[in-house]
């Protein structure tokens, strides 16, 4: 059965705001999003939003939900592979628990998809997948696998393996021991070619490497490569080795990114920022700063919001943008930092991230501006099925069994 939201404030992100709008849903796709005069097909279930807002489902680019799992201590930590320094054959797909807490806390904060990536303790640690929130089966919320490659600099990787007194023990062993995998991983798809060249005949296979064949579709530009880095030097020799080996760079957290914001702009390299709310923990966190967000906007960069769950627990993705408001990012922005940027920086713009005909239907109805930390998710959609209804009477959210 279609389903028609009517009378609500429609924000679409990528379009004007319509007041008293309707937003039309069939066969998981969003059909139409018109204003109030749209005539809405009989037999349609009618959902009256009046006074509402509706968007679409928020999006955290940079999470650790289902792998570092809410309330299960050591048995549900599957973060950091920190076994040696380079693990880019790990995938974050299979650790992610579709049962974890923190996704149900996703949807009833309006996050209704996450990148999941693996944890910064390696120079390498693995593919990250982009994936809906809520689901039986993971392989059934996949948007996006892999969704790029994680990378750390900076203080992680450096603390990890120089307590065995292992390398990489500084910044300039993390960054060798980075470049050193990428020039393998280049060699690799050298003998491939070169095998590929040969008379069939006369050609010899080669010996399958999953976590080369992972770091050839970085060089690839099939997927991105997510550095973490935190400090202005550190981000510096992300664009550094982005132009030696010429991949797509993405910057995760970029705590230090305003202090280079022209460098970045001119290099069009996306910012995730965060998490905004954690206290300056440790020497790279010491510029962090609710203002940051703004002025990477103010340079031109493309950012996008994250809470780095569960570093900041991801029903708080709004929030974060709601208190970078108050600093200076305008409202339009910090909405488009948690919808559509991060979709088209995780290369899923097509199906999410803003309401538009022939997106998958996957939208939030608020009781409010999401800006203003009183209003919440009333109503949230996936695939245009009804997935979570808050409930007034009881106090609290139900999120419906996949």
């Amino acid at each position: 059965m279609s389903t028609a939201i009517v009378g609500a404030r429609i924000v679409p992100v990528t379009g004007e705001t319509i007041e008293g709008g309707t937003v039309l849903l069939d066969a998981g796709k969003i059909v139409a999003v018109e204003g109030p005069d749209y005539p809405v097909p009989a037999g349609t279930e009618v959902v009256d939003a009046a006074g509402r807002w509706v968007l679409p489902g928020f999006i955290d680019a940079h999470a650790h939900v289902g792998m570092a799992e809410e309330a299960e201590g050591w048995a549900g930590r599957d973060v950091n592979e920190m076994t040696k320094p380079v693990t880019a054959s790990i995938r974050a797909l299979d650790a992610i628990n579709p049962a974890d807490q923190g996704f149900r806390d996703a949807i009833g904060g309006g996050v209704l998809a996450v990148n999941v990536n693996p944890g910064s303790g390696n120079p390498i640690g693995g593919q990250t997948a982009a994936i809906k929130c809520w689901g039986r089966v993971v392989d059934q919320m996949v948007l996006r696998e892999p969704s790029g490659m994680k990378s750390a600099l900076g203080e992680n990787p450096k603390r990890t393996y120089g307590d065995r007194n292992e390398t990489p023990s500084t910044r300039l062993g993390t960054a060798a021991v980075i470049r050193e995998a990428l020039v393998q991983a280049g060699n690799y798809l050298a003998r491939l070619a070169a095998a590929e060249d040969q008379p069939p005949a006369e050609r010899k296979p080669v010996d399958r490497d999953l976590g080369l064949e992972a770091l050839g579709r970085v060089l690839r530009r099939e997927i991105p490569w997510r550095q973490h880095c935190h400090r202005a030097d550190d981000i510096a020799t992300a664009i550094r080795m982005s132009r030696e080996f010429g991949y797509e760079l993405v910057i995760d957290h970029g705590t230090e990114a305003h202090l280079l914001a022209d460098l970045i702009a001119a290099e069009s390299i996306p910012v995730i920022i965060g998490p905004l709310f954690t206290s300056r923990s440790k020497v790279e966190l010491r510029n962090r700063s609710l203002a940051n967000p703004g002025r990477l906007a103010a340079a031109g960069i493309t950012i996008a919001i994250t809470t780095d769950h569960p570093v900041v627990p991801i029903h708080f993705l709004i929030h974060q943008a709601s208190l970078a408001v108050k600093e200076g990012l305008d409202a339009e922005t910090a909405l488009r930092a948690v919808t559509i940027n991060p979709a088209r920086i995780l290369g899923v713009a097509g199906r999410i991230g803003s309401l538009e005909p022939g997106k998958d239907a996957d939208l939030v109805i608020w009781s409010g501006d999401p800006l203003d930390v009183t209003s919440r998710a009333e109503r949230a959609y996936q695939d245009g099925r009804e997935i979570y209804a808050y409930d007034y009477a009881r106090g609290q959210g139900v999120v419906a069994e996949p």
